[in-house]
């Protein structure tokens, strides 16, 4: 199976920030959630992806080719960003006709649909639009150019659940092609659990966790105990650790603990807080 991305050692650096050694790769066919705080570094990712910014070092492959190189790859590419990208006094009728120039292979019926599929007005100015329906717009463009890879950064964003379910199916619709490979960075860890195939975890700039989603949330689990009842869970088996008042929450290796314990299962959520947050942090090393 071929991938669809593959970051190798990518490396950014501002006066502030550092985006430091990502090395991954998202096979074809399949969903990969990217979560972190913000400020974690996941647009700086995305757009050093992308070329929109120069990177310091490493390898970004799209589809197999590095677009600061291929231009034409971005031709198989959708990108839902979090910041409208459009002309604010076009509509998304002028719109649709000025991307047919721009893409090869504009669908223009698709289009149709899916603005009709998101109750997108044709001739209501795009500076009109709010947060929500102007990430409508952006995926209902990059769904209609015959895209093989999507990107979107922050799409379920803004959108209330019954639109945010309604993207999440059509994601699922769109990966239902072999060659087709979706890239979602969200903060909405609840919708990545329902699709998502593998997950990054990025904090600080750096990648804290990279593979298969269901692995990662089978192995993790919760326990609540007491500081004493703690001492008897191996300390490398404590990925994260909150103390409390009355005792303790820890993220934990669910499957090497004592039998007498009681876990319970953890969200990407979960995951999050206790790496950030936690006594002990870095890489979820599973």
């Amino acid at each position: 199976m071929k991938n669809a991305i593959e970051l190798k050692h990518l490396r950014k650096e501002y006066p502030t920030f550092v985006l430091d050694d990502l090395t991954f790769s998202l096979p074809s066919g399949c969903i990969l959630g990217f979560i972190g705080e913000n400020g974690a570094g996941k647009t700086t990712t995305i757009k050093a992806m992308l070329g929109l910014i120069e990177k310091t070092s490493g390898e970004v492959l799209l589809l197999g080719k590095p677009p600061h190189e291929e231009k034409s790859v971005m031709e198989e590419v959708g990108l839902v960003l979090d910041t409208g990208f459009f002309p604010q006094e076009m509509n998304a009728l002028s719109l649709g006709k000025a991307l047919s120039y721009v893409y090869r292979n504009w669908d223009k019926e698709a289009y149709s649909s899916y603005l009709l599929r998101f109750q997108i007005e044709p001739k209501k100015k795009i500076k009109n639009f709010s947060r929500g329906m102007t990430m409508k717009l952006s995926l209902a463009v990059a769904l209609s150019h015959k895209a093989k890879l999507l990107i979107l950064d922050e799409a379920t964003s803004g959108l209330d659940p019954v639109a945010r379910d309604d993207l999440l199916d059509i994601l699922f619709e769109f990966i239902q092609e072999e060659e087709h490979s979706v890239f979602l960075s969200s903060h909405i860890t609840g919708d990545l659990e329902k699709i998502a195939d593998y997950v990054a975890f990025l904090h600080q700039g750096k990648l804290v966790f990279f593979g298969e989603k269901d692995v990662l949330l089978d192995t993790c689990g919760i326990l609540k105990c007491t500081a004493q009842e703690l001492e008897a869970v191996d300390p490398q088996y404590i990925l994260g650790l909150l103390r409390h008042k009355f005792g303790v929450t820890a993220l934990v290796k669910k499957y090497y603990l004592p039998k007498e314990f009681t876990v319970e299962q953890a969200t990407l959520e979960d995951i999050m807080l206790y790496s950030i947050k936690g006594d002990k942090s870095g890489k979820v090393a599973l």
